[in-house]
């Protein structure tokens, strides 16, 4: 890895820190728990579509692992990294195939981060019971990764040249 490269993926990993920080000083607004938007998933998509894959993994499991000791705790940790690794197989998988764009490929993510999240769930508390969280999640998973992915996907386009000639 040239010093371009690696100063670029330190700065997007400062960013995703940054903004992990700035969700966990905001208060839950929903009725369900657990629910956040996933700011911090705006570096991730950057990631994945500016530099590839090996660095949107890189991205998002150095944030999961740092966020969760600094704000979080070990079952904070356990559910993240399971709604991260759900999400980025999916999310690289749909840009592989490139039949969406940064909001389809964010959505995807979104749903299967809280997906990841409940099936940690149910096995840490040995209960498929959780499961009924599900529906309000895979809803909430859809209205934040289009957000994510229309802010990432601006985010793209503004900045691609110039992270782009770093490959």
């Amino acid at each position: 890895m040239n010093v371009k490269k690696m100063t670029t993926l330190s700065l997007i990993i400062s960013v995703a820190m940054i903004l992990s920080y700035i969700e966990s000083l905001i208060p839950a607004f929903v009725a369900v728990p657990g629910v956040k938007v996933g700011l911090s998933n705006i570096a991730t998509v950057f990631a994945l579509y500016t530099l590839g894959a090996p660095y949107a993994i890189g991205v998002s499991l150095v944030r999961v692992l740092l966020s969760s000791l600094l704000f979080g705790t070990v079952a904070s940790l356990i559910y993240s990294l399971s709604g991260a690794l759900f999400a980025l197989v999916v999310m690289i998988t749909l840009k592989h195939i490139n039949l969406f764009s940064e909001i389809g490929v964010s959505i995807a993510g979104g749903v299967m981060h809280n997906v990841g999240q409940v099936v940690a769930a149910a096995l840490v508390m040995s209960t498929g019971a959780i499961a009924y969280y599900i529906p309000p999640l895979i809803v909430w998973g859809i209205i934040a990764g289009i957000a994510i992915g229309i802010v990432s996907g601006l985010l793209i386009n503004r900045l691609k040249g110039k992270i782009g000639r770093i490959k």
